[in-house]
């Protein structure tokens, strides 16, 4: 009886605090509006919130986190941070939203893909795939940030790529875009190719055979699962600037977004695995047969060092490729 007294408690508490944290969100939100329409009254050059838009922002992400928990994609932190997440990117530009939104669902149906295969090597799989906040924000936490900047520098809305017309925004916009590139095709790469590679990979720094599930392991599946990865975010976000950019015809063309996707998908892949490699501890523990990311007794060690977690690498390796990528694109990105 005390036993399911002390859950009920637990419970109570539990939905207590989301509903706070959930106000709290909300509050947050409705501050962005507010401040954004002072500043477009004071300054005159910031376009403000419109109602229908910071509505939008609000209900939508609400609505995909809430499926995520009925699908057991997001625990309770993970959908809380996934609502802050997705209002910054909603409200700030739609193809910022319509990217995550595509790596949030690809990636969230290639977790659950296979999973009884992926038991068998990793010792770390959860069922479901639930992610908390920690993985959100080292997901999205980049993104979420460039958004930020994006609003203040231009405000909400929807602008063309265009390097000559508007290079800080554009600079962001494919910042923002490669990180979510960068998560999505390591992503991809990470539970596409254990399930189909029929060869076993291989380190990135000495090319030697290691386990399947080792970090730093990389296969020409991998490879090519990550590329499409990226490639998919990049669709989407260029689908998007179809729709909702109204004066496309005067701006440089977009198509190199796609390709600007698949780039940083292939590259944040291999990015990722270069410092998983070398700064993430793999082992393999003989008596279970599986791949360990923290030394144990029986486990022997296959490469890397314990300094960095898989989300702190998902994280370093968003924040390379948001840095350095945008420059190298500036010199191919197409003139007006």
């Amino acid at each position: 009886m005390l036993l399911i007294q002390e859950d009920l408690y637990k419970e109570y508490v539990n939905m207590m605090m989301n509903i706070v944290i959930l106000s709290m969100i909300l509050c947050i939100s409705l501050s962005f509006w507010i401040i954004s329409i002072t500043a477009s009254t004071y300054y005159g050059t910031i376009r403000p919130i419109s109602p229908w838009r910071w509505l939008f922002s609000v209900i939508t992400p609400l609505i995909i986190v809430s499926h995520g928990i009925k699908k057991k994609s997001l625990d309770s932190s993970g959908a809380l941070g996934g609502l802050l997440v997705g209002f910054l990117l909603t409200v700030a530009n739609f193809s910022f939203f319509s990217a995550l939104l595509v790596f949030f669902f690809t990636s969230s149906k290639l977790t659950k893909w296979k999973g009884e295969v992926k038991k068998r090597f990793d010792s770390e799989y959860k069922e479901g795939g639930q992610r908390n906040w920690v993985q959100v924000f080292c997901n999205g936490g980049v993104p979420a940030e460039l958004a930020l900047l994006y609003m203040v520098e231009n405000g909400p809305g929807e602008i063309p790529i265009d390097f000559s017309k508007e290079y800080t925004a554009s600079w962001m916009c494919l910042s923002l875009l490669g990180a979510l590139a960068c998560s999505a095709g390591d992503t991809w790469a990470s539970e596409i190719a254990p399930v189909l590679s029929k060869h076993p990979p291989r380190l990135i720094t000495t090319w030697k055979k290691v386990p399947v599930g080792t970090n730093g392991g990389v296969t020409f599946i991998g490879l090519v699962a990550s590329l499409l990865g990226g490639l998919c975010v990049g669709a989407a976000y260029f689908v998007s600037q179809l729709l909702f950019v109204s004066d496309l015809e005067t701006a440089a063309p977009q198509w190199p977004i796609v390709l600007y996707g698949s780039v940083a998908g292939l590259l944040g892949s291999v990015l990722d695995s270069y410092i998983g490699a070398i700064m993430q501890y793999t082992g393999y523990d003989e008596s279970t047969g599986k791949v360990v990311n923290h030394p144990t007794i029986d486990a022997k060690l296959v490469s890397g060092k314990p300094i960095l977690d898989n989300n702190a690498v998902n994280l370093f390796s968003s924040i390379l490729i948001a840095l350095l990528l945008p420059g190298a694109a500036w010199s191919f990105w197409p003139r007006t």
